[in-house]
């Protein structure tokens, strides 16, 4: 009966469903890589826009600034390290000290279900 069912479903749109949901999937993709790379580029329009308005001095275009190849390796070899040296220094000995617990009458066996009630 199942396999009647799913030969049926297959046959009359399977197909089309998967390539529709395929083809969503991969526009919606293509949209998240067009927002995240315009994004700040929007706002640097509108942070500009809003400057020119109030007549303020429009400052460097961050693009026009750039930092050698060496420069960025030093402030990322230096991040590294900093990040690396967080951690503390262990001695990797484990202490297990037994504390004692006081009596609790909720685990003492003497209270257990198959005592049966006296009359």
């Amino acid at each position: 009966m199942s396999s009647i069912i799913l030969g049926a479903i297959s046959a009359s749109g399977g197909w089309t469903v998967a390539f529709v949901g395929y083809g969503i999937v991969f526009v919606a993709l293509v949209l998240l890589v067009f927002i995240f790379n315009y994004l700040s580029k929007l706002i640097n329009l509108q942070t500009r826009l809003e400057l020119k308005k109030k007549g303020k001095k429009i400052p460097v275009h961050p693009d026009d600034f750039s930092i050698e190849g060496d420069v960025n390796a030093a402030i990322s070899m230096a991040l590294y390290l900093y990040m690396n040296e967080m951690h503390d220094d262990e001695s990797n000995v484990i202490t297990i000290n037994r504390i004692t617990k006081r009596y609790s009458p909720w685990s003492s066996k003497i209270y257990n279900v198959y005592n049966t009630p006296v009359k």
